[in-house]
């Protein structure tokens, strides 16, 4: 589970928390397939030059692999909660901005019978 006390150390930690407190919280029996949930396997666009991605959604310290990306990464708390279709606005370093649009959840934890709270 995840605790702000734990990753303290991580940037981004504090945008994560005020995601955490505007989510609904379901049962993990009751997320629909297509949401991006911890450990799901996503595929998105950014539709402002078209570049796709394909990367899991972990905790910080499973971060750091190809193709993760850490929950305590402004964009990774971004991406949380998401479902296939739905967009966010995400502004980078410098002040570009960038349209990623969820494309695909390939493998939810939950829609596989994983279930951990």
């Amino acid at each position: 589970m995840f605790s702000s006390k734990n990753y303290s150390q991580f940037a981004g930690v504090d945008t994560l928390m005020d995601e955490i407190d505007r989510a609904t919280v379901v049962e993990p029996t009751e997320v629909p397939p297509d949401v991006i949930t911890m450990n799901s396997t996503i595929r998105f666009v950014d539709d402002t030059n078209g570049s796709e991605f394909k990367l899991t959604l972990v905790y910080p310290d499973e971060a750091g692999t190809p193709e993760t990306i850490s929950i305590a990464a402004p964009v990774g708390s971004a991406l949380l909660g998401l479902s296939v279709g739905q967009s966010i606005m995400w502004q980078v370093p410098g002040g570009r901005e960038l349209s990623l649009r969820v494309l695909e959840v390939i493998r939810q934890p939950e829609a596989m019978g994983e279930y951990h709270r």
